[in-house]
C-alpha cells in the first residue's frame, strides 16, 4: 500500500465534471445524463479492500440517506486493477456492496479512463458537483484519514454538500484526501 494524497492536476474548481459509461453492480449502465435531476453529484474514487475507504462507507451511506431528498447523488467508481487485486473485481463489488448496506450507485471501471480524466489517484478520492455539474469541491471527506467518521474533528465534505444542494456553490476549503494509490494496470 502507498498512502497518496489528491492532486489538482486535472480539475480545477468549476470544472465540468467528464462524462462517462460504466456498468453498475445493479446490472444498469450509468452516465452523467441518469443524474441530470441532481442537485449535488458527489463521485467518489473507492475500492472494496482499502484500509482508507472500509472505515468512510458508513458515512458515505449515511450521506446518501440524509441528503438524498435533498438532491444528492453519490457514485462509488472502483478503477483497480481486479487481476492484481482480486478483493476489488466486479463480484466482489457486489458482495462488498451487500454486506456493508451500501445505498448508492457503485460502478466498475475496468478500463481505468475515468480516473484519469477526474484525476484522481487515491481512494477515497471525492468530487462534488452542482446541477450544472461543476466541480464545486474536491477533498477530504473529514480528518480522521484512516479512521471512522465517529472519529473525526472537522466534516468538511458534509458541510460542502450541505451548501451545494442549498445553493449550488460551496466555499468550504478543500484540503486533499489521502488513502491508497489507485492500482493501475
Amino acid at each position: 500500500m502507498t498512502l497518496t494524497t489528491s492532486t489538482y492536476k486535472v480539475l480545477q474548481k468549476n470544472a465540468i465534471a467528464p462524462d462517462f459509461n460504466l456498468p453498475g453492480i445493479d446490472g444498469k449502465n450509468y452516465s452523467l445524463k441518469h443524474f441530470s435531476n441532481k442537485k449535488a453529484l458527489l463521485v467518489v474514487f473507492m475500492c472494496n479492500h482499502c484500509s482508507y475507504v472500509i472505515p468512510k462507507v458508513s458515512k458515505l451511506i449515511s450521506l446518501q440517506r440524509q441528503y438524498a431528498s435533498r438532491g444528492l447523488q453519490i457514485i462509488g467508481i472502483n478503477a483497480n486493477d481486479s487481476k492484481k487485486f482480486p478483493e476489488d473485481s466486479f463480484d466482489q463489488m457486489k458482495v462488498f456492496a451487500k454486506d456493508k448496506g451500501i445505498n448508492f450507485v457503485y460502478l466498475f471501471d475496468e478500463a481505468q479512463e475515468v480516473p484519469k480524466k477526474f484525476g484522481a489517484v487515491c481512494t477515497p478520492d471525492p468530487f462534488l458537483f452542482n446541477a450544472k455539474l461543476e466541480l464545486q469541491y474536491h477533498g477530504r471527506i473529514d480528518d480522521a484519514h484512516g479512521k471512522s467518521h465517529e472519529e473525526a474533528k472537522t466534516n468538511e465534505l458534509e458541510e460542502a454538500i450541505l451548501q451545494v444542494v442549498e445553493t449550488g456553490k460551496n466555499n468550504v476549503a478543500a484540503l486533499p484526501s489521502m488513502g491508497c494509490d489507485i492500482k493501475w494496470k
